[in-house]
């Protein structure tokens, strides 16, 4: 191996080697005549902190997956992981009642896992015994006990696990149970969350999440580091369409060497985790990246470069009152190729967006008022699991109450007071009656 970090490497890979035989994940035999045995690779990655400097260096022996073949080599093909949105909650509960969060990972998560297949790597199951912790029905990844007034939270994100609780001695008493069962890494108090850095101020009970470093990376990556700042992620009155592909080969040419799917899945990630104020921009530009032109590429170059004026921007909760709240907005036929419209919605917990989310309506209105409804009922959808959620965490008081949606539009707030009631709203009647149902409970 020809590299500077020479050494770090061959420790990580000898480590890695030593987990697999700890965790008996193969044993040498004999190769069964007609078989052909799949290939592995090594894939190395340095693991960075907030600062961006180097902590360790991991070294995984994988198979070449590639060469199976589904339905033979394996069936199941992802890892379930914990929302984001529900890591949120819960870090806008943990500031409003000033619980603990802790932080653990799991050495080598899958090498623990129970194999369907000869050859292929499941996540690892049973991370929790039975009767230890509570799964959350409309969340897989996440766990609860609760005994008399202590209460603890686990969150898994693959092989990261967030711990928040309010007792000290009881989330010390998980963390060496786990350790137990797992190879684990204690990290201390969760400072930096799928590369998210964690800012808390508990003298005056506030959470902030940060992504400065991300799109510090981000922006070197697609070589917008030196760009102008912009002052907004989307500029007024710019129509984008699938009619704007490259006009001639040398629009063609540009735009071959553009990385327009990677840009987008970056700002994506930027916008799912911490920045909802992108949400809007970033729905909109993620419609052509089967065939971006200099148009499209224009448009994602202007939310990098307002990214950049607001990188030290973050979500903060404050750690008020758990009262969910929600806010529902539409335009009116904005698509310029189908003419549909866009919804848009986001709901808060303890001063904080958990919630958001800008999504392409997959009907056409025909007017304000239906596009507005129909944005409104999607809200509610929203509503209904948010509510349950918070009711299963047994640690919200008004968990049971109605969420109040709040929509500018009075033509829809009254159709859905009373159904068809209005006369551009006779045609609408399944979804007036899901959210009338909704207002109901």
């Amino acid at each position: 191996m020809e590299d500077v970090d020479n050494r770090y490497w061959q420790k990580a890979m000898q480590s890695e080697i030593e987990s697999m035989f700890d965790n008996k994940v193969w044993s040498l035999v004999d190769l069964p005549k007609g078989i052909k045995p799949i290939g592995c690779k090594w894939v190395y990655k340095r693991k960075r902190g907030m600062d961006g400097k180097v902590e360790t260096f991991k070294a995984r022996l994988v198979a070449k997956g590639y060469t199976q073949k589904e339905g033979i080599d394996y069936e199941e093909t992802f890892s379930p992981v914990a929302m984001l949105k529900s890591i949120r909650i819960l870090l806008s509960i943990a500031a409003s009642l000033d619980l603990e969060i802790w932080q653990m990972d799991v050495k080598t998560a899958f090498l623990n896992g129970s194999l369907d297949e000869s050859i292929y790597m499941m996540q690892p199951e049973g991370f929790i015994e039975k009767g230890q912790m509570e799964k959350n029905p409309d969340e897989p990844c996440v766990y609860k006990r609760i005994k008399g007034d202590k209460l603890v939270f686990l969150i898994f994100y693959v092989d990261d696990i967030l711990l928040i609780g309010n007792d000290v001695g009881v989330l010390t008493s998980v963390k060496e149970w786990l350790a137990k069962q797992f190879d684990m890494k204690d990290l201390g108090e969760a400072s930096f969350i799928l590369g998210i850095q964690v800012i808390r101020d508990r003298k005056n009970r506030t959470i902030a999440l940060s992504q400065a470093s991300y799109i510090d990376k981000i922006l070197s990556r697609f070589s917008m580091q030196d760009s102008k700042k912009g002052m907004s992620p989307f500029r007024h009155g710019i129509k984008l369409s699938k009619e704007q592909v490259p006009k001639n080969e040398h629009e063609k040419q540009f735009m071959s060497r553009v990385p327009y799917a990677s840009a987008v899945g970056s700002l994506m990630y930027a916008m799912l985790c911490t920045r909802p104020d992108i949400c809007f921009a970033v729905g909109i530009i993620s419609r052509f990246q089967s065939k971006p032109g200099p148009d499209h590429w224009t448009a994602v170059k202007h939310i990098f470069k307002y990214l950049k004026r607001t990188r030290d921007n973050m979500l903060v909760y404050s750690g008020g009152d758990l009262i969910p709240v929600g806010y529902t907005n539409s335009d009116f036929q904005s698509d310029s190729d189908s003419r549909k419209s866009t919804s848009g919605a986001v709901f808060t917990i303890g001063g904080g967006a958990v919630i958001w989310r800008s999504i392409k309506q997959s009907c056409i209105a025909d007017s304000t008022m239906e596009a507005e409804y129909v944005a409104a009922c999607e809200a509610a959808k929203e509503a209904v699991w948010l509510r349950q959620f918070l009711i299963d965490l047994e640690v919200v008081p008004s968990a049971n109450k109605q969420i109040t949606i709040y929509c500018d539009n009075s033509g829809a707030v009254a159709n859905s007071k009373e159904p068809r009631s209005h006369k551009r709203g006779k045609h609408i009647e399944r979804k007036s009656s899901f959210k009338g149902d909704c207002s109901k409970r």
